[in-house]
């Protein structure tokens, strides 16, 4: 018996029965990518505390230098969480393909799988954060309320997003390799222009209506109100975040998938 594999013309359904029936593959890529992370690392898993340690120290005191009072060092930290989630999602996945071009243009399987299966390390990066920022909690007396339920709601809309963004930038960087060069610089403007550091009541009237159509605003606020008990966060905001990370999801998707049949020819 033999199965002719022939590209699709046109747009592609995302395919996810396929997806669940390699769902053995989708486990073995992400525990090889778990694995290769901190290898041959001196502080291994430790570096993932470290990193957003380091950073919000670093933000909070630059900051809180800047415009007094406009920040403390766990607003920060909770702000830098929810950005690793992103900017992790979106490089991870923008770079699966290449990283992996020697299998790409080998053998069959769903492409989708590379850069989904990325995501689990980024969530056992944010779980391992996570556990540090319940115990800087508890050292300092804060204790964490049943808003911190709704905090996983808050970090697929953040994946959502970064994985969206990532797939349309790991089909384009098959073929404009120069993708993959422009996107530090994009990710580290991304950085200053999203709420990392400070919530959104400290941004000016003036900049408010254009920093909320940033799709990282209003998640991040939202993560921080519901770890901190901070600001408020309305349901109308929570439907916008939570519509605009299905679209950009949905749509680097099709994007993907649209792109994918000549992944295999130009890798």
């Amino acid at each position: 018996m033999r199965t002719h594999i022939r590209p699709v013309r046109g747009l592609q359904s995302p395919g996810f029965a396929e997806l669940w029936r390699y769902r053995d593959l989708f486990w073995e890529m992400a525990m090889r990518d778990v694995r290769l992370r901190y290898r041959q690392t001196v502080l291994g898993v430790a570096w993932v505390v470290l990193q957003p340690l380091l950073g919000a120290g670093i933000l909070s005191f630059v900051f809180g230098s800047i415009a007094p009072g406009s920040t403390t060092f766990l607003v920060s930290f909770v702000g830098l969480l929810g950005w690793n989630v992103f900017s992790g999602t979106l490089l991870k996945a923008a770079t699966s393909l290449m990283t992996n071009s020697s299998l790409v243009s080998k053998v069959f399987f769903p492409r989708l799988l590379l850069p989904f299966s990325t995501s689990v390390s980024t969530l056992i990066d944010f779980a391992v954060s996570l556990v540090m920022l319940l115990m800087i909690l508890v050292l300092n007396g804060v204790l964490p309320g049943l808003s911190m339920l709704l905090a996983p709601l808050w970090i697929a809309i953040i994946m959502g997003c970064g994985m969206g963004i990532g797939l349309v930038c790991g089909a384009l960087s098959v073929r404009f390799r120069d993708v993959n060069h422009i996107l530090p610089v994009v990710l580290n403007f991304m950085l200053y222009a999203s709420p990392v550091a400070y919530g959104l009541s400290r941004i000016p009237d003036k900049l408010r209506d254009i920093v909320v159509w940033n799709p990282l605003s209003y998640p991040l606020e939202g993560l921080r109100s519901a770890m901190l008990g901070t600001g408020t966060v309305s349901l109308e905001t929570f439907v916008f975040a939570g519509v605009s990370s299905v679209v950009l999801l949905l749509g680097g998707i099709f994007i993907f998938k649209y792109l994918e049949r000549d992944f295999a020819d130009v890798i």
